[in-house]
């Protein structure tokens, strides 16, 4: 007797039923996005987490098993009536069965329908209803019955038949579902449709006479329509789940599916214009700053043509980051004190071991403030601090920041790393800039301490989401140290981003009422391949990528007018109520700077101004920019002690670097250079800054390359003076080559070997330059 118990008590699987499962993605209100068939063809949502709406419940109750509630699995008086049916028919015209005993012949998957096959499912029935209740044994058979074709389970075949959830189905809609298990033949289109009409409309007589409905509600119910043909299901965030298909799960996702629909026809509709310059693919991504969830997520878009890889999930692609990345860098550049806001940077050519970044223009402006650097995302000025910061401590600094896609070494990246040598993921970056975000929110809140779970990658699903109220409650990582980014320092930099140039139809965006404050950065890499665009408020961060998936480069590919108008317009349709972050007062503090170069000042700076430095940082270096020099009276010659006569007088002057100076009094009118020695004082000791060598540099090695028609052509070599009128003296290896003015370059044919250029000026200041020229032949 005992082996019998014991067999009859461990005689249900566990899980119940062996099937494959559809993937299902749900917004963040639980409403379908996209469903993925099951492995062996079917759609089958999972049902571990279907409620059965109370409509499906007692149209089913009432249709297949009126006694469900109050039986133990087998329902005696159905059995009895359904055996003397059977033999008064002599053919079996009814089963007999609960739903208790059809839920375990589902999960058995047994189509015969003998008296032993009957005898197993009363057994496993009277089993399953000590093991589960009654509700989740209603879920089981819900999840699990056949609704006609490839359709398994309440969920797929409210979706596939009426497109709505089940906890939206009508009266008319639950009873037509309750009665297709049954019969699931009937949901052909075309074909039974008389005979499933009334076959419903008889269970919406006895759910009226049954008074769970009255005869209005019945009428109502009746005059339904069937469903014409199966609905296809939503398919609005293919690309989340296309990470997914083999998961046979419910994916509950954070997305926000209006906003993802709306931002979806925004992306397509410029998808389209860019399309006409034969570029195909476009991303976007916004997620809420504070908690780092994901309300929209447009992988990709879609063109009827085929072909441009529109499947590939560019949010999760690795792609070359352009200048996306100069923020974070000048981020850090401000916690070393390497730079502050206004201090100013040179922006000149420059060559490093062979390396010689260009600005986008292909222009320079000698000196410029760091803050107005990172506005104008010039090139020049980023290579040079990162030479300084360091490409390995910079590297770092982007790993613990949530860049996840630096694989090599930083020699294999060099300083390019800043302007696009790395690849990068748009997931990344805007997780990155969001946790920017979120710290500098919290600087008030945490009373001037960092929580280290605020840096993290961006959350998609509900699972991993972090409450909004759990830095507030727990606080449990507070610390003084900063987990990356320091208060002071972010906000700093998001106030530089703040003032980047629009695009045009952004044009003098501060005037209109409307318009909303945004820390955003654009980028561009090497061939016109991405353009990006990433901008973050307090509420929300948004980023944004164009371009070819295949990679081909399309001339207008550029940040600011491919990107940018796309993140402008998603700005436009989020409910943001455009605030902006406090200054961090605790993490800055106020310091003199030199009004005209922006560093800390000293006693030879004219003016002075007061600018916010980051208070635990390393402090920034004096202004090196002034200096003093004897005048005249008018300040039209200088004079050494040598022969500086009894009228001269001590000026202050501003001063920028030889090489500087050329390019920045362009951009400077009111600049003066320091005034020539006096003709008396020619034969005085002069000093070299008046002259500089921009090309070659000490120590570069070159090519002489070859002309189309395959003959040699020449170097060309050039320098700047201060004086726009003096003559400059060149000499090859002692040989002299010729004398300049004004414009001072001239071509030369020099052998294969090592060189020494020197220049010389009418007033005997002097400089010199030695190079390699190697053999190209």
């Amino acid at each position: 007797m005992v082996i019998p118990v014991l067999v009859w008590w461990f005689c249900l699987p566990d899980p119940l039923f062996d099937a494959s499962y559809s993937t299902v993605l749900l917004d963040r209100n639980e409403q379908l996005m996209g469903a993925r068939l099951a492995k062996d063809g079917q759609w089958r949502f999972p049902g571990d987490e279907l409620e059965v709406p109370e409509t499906f419940e007692k149209a089913i109750v009432v249709f297949e098993d009126k006694r469900f509630f109050n039986h133990w699995g087998v329902d005696i008086l159905a059995f009895g009536r359904a055996m003397r049916d059977n033999i008064k028919a002599r053919s079996v015209v009814s089963g007999g069965s609960t739903l208790t005993m059809q839920t375990m012949r589902l999960a058995r998957n047994r189509d015969a329908r003998t008296l032993w096959q009957k005898g197993v499912e009363m057994l496993w029935a009277w089993r399953a209803e000590l093991r589960y209740s009654k509700k989740e044994i209603l879920q089981l058979y819900a999840a699990h019955a056949p609704f006609g074709g490839n359709v398994v389970g309440l969920g797929a075949a409210s979706w596939r038949y009426f497109h709505k959830a089940p906890d939206q189905l009508s009266w008319g809609e639950a009873a037509t579902l309750a009665v297709l298990p049954n019969a699931p033949g009937l949901i052909h289109p075309g074909r039974n449709r008389d005979a499933l009409i009334a076959k419903r409309n008889r269970l919406i007589d006895k759910l009226e006479a049954e008074g769970i409905i009255d005869q209005t509600e019945a009428s109502l119910a009746k005059d339904e329509p069937l469903p014409l043909a199966p609905h296809p299901l939503p398919n609005i965030a293919p690309h989340v789940l296309g990470h997914y298909t083999d998961a046979e799960i419910t994916l509950h996702s954070t997305i926000d599916i209006d906003l993802q629909q709306r931002l979806a026809e925004l992306v397509q509709r410029h998808a389209d214009l860019l399309s006409l310059n034969g570029v195909n693919n476009a991303a976007l991504m916004v997620m809420e700053t504070e908690s780092g969830e994901v309300r929209a997520y447009i992988g990709n878009v879609s063109h009827l043509q085929k072909g441009h890889q529109n499947d590939v999930d560019i949010i999760q692609s690795e792609r070359s980051s352009g200048s996306i990345l100069k923020p974070f860098l000048y981020c850090a550049a401000l916690e070393e004190g390497l730079i502050t806001p206004k201090g100013i940077l040179e922006d000149i050519p420059t060559y490093i071991r062979g390396y010689q970044p260009m600005n986008f223009t292909q222009q320079y402006m000698g000196m410029v403030p760091a803050d107005q650097a990172l506005a104008m995302s010039l090139n020049v000025p980023a290579v040079r601090l990162l030479q300084q910061y360091g490409i390995l401590p910079f590297k770092e600094k982007l790993i613990k920041a949530g860049i996840t896609t630096l694989h090599y070494s930083p020699e294999h990246y060099g300083l390019p790393l800043v302007l696009g040598g790395a690849e990068v993921k748009l997931w990344d970056i805007c997780g990155a800039y969001a946790s920017m975000g979120r710290v500098l929110s919290h600087a008030y809140l945490y009373d001037h301490q960092y929580d280290k779970d605020d840096v993290h990658p961006p959350v998609l699903f509900q699972q991993g989401a972090r409450s909004k109220e759990q830095g507030e409650n727990e606080k449990v990582n507070l610390g003084e140290e900063a987990p990356v980014w320091d208060a002071g320092a972010i906000w700093l930099t998001f106030e530089a981003m703040s003032t980047l140039r629009r695009p045009d139809q952004e044009g003098q965006w501060e005037t209109f009422n409307s318009s909303r404050p945004i820390a955003w950065k654009t980028g561009t890499s090497f061939g016109f391949r991405d353009a990006w665009a990433v901008g973050v408020t307090p509420k929300y961060t948004i980023g944004v990528w164009v371009g070819n998936a295949d990679g081909e480069g399309r001339p207008g590919v550029i940040g600011l007018h491919a990107a940018a108008p796309i993140m402008f317009d998603a700005l436009r349709m989020l409910d943001d109520d455009g605030s902006w972050w406090s200054p961090p007062y605790d993490a800055l503090t106020p310091k003199l700077v030199c009004s005209e170069s922006g560093w800390l000042a000293t006693s030879s700076c004219m003016s002075t101004d007061t600018a916010f430095i980051i208070k635990e940082g390393e402090t920034p270096a004096s202004c090196s920019y002034h200096v003093q020099a004897y005048t005249d009276a008018t300040q039209q010659y200088q004079y050494n002690p040598t022969c500086m006569p009894e009228a001269a007088a001590l000026s202050n002057f501003f001063i920028v670097p030889t090489l500087a100076e050329t390019y920045y009094k362009r951009y400077n009118p009111s600049y003066r250079s320091l005034p020539p020695l006096h003709p008396h004082c020619a034969s005085a000791e002069q000093s070299n800054d008046n002259l500089a060598i921009i090309y070659p540099r000490p120590g570069s090695k070159i090519y002489v390359p070859f002309e189309w028609d395959k003959k040699k052509s020449r170097a060309v070599f050039s320098a700047v003076h201060r004086s726009d009128t003096a003559l400059v003296y060149w000499t090859l290896d002692k040989h002299y080559l010729g004398k300049t003015k004004e414009f001072h370059q001239i071509e030369i044919d020099p052998k294969p070997g090592k060189h020494q250029l020197v220049l010389q000026d009418e007033y005997g200041s002097m400089v010199s330059t030695t190079f390699e020229v190697l053999n190209n032949e």
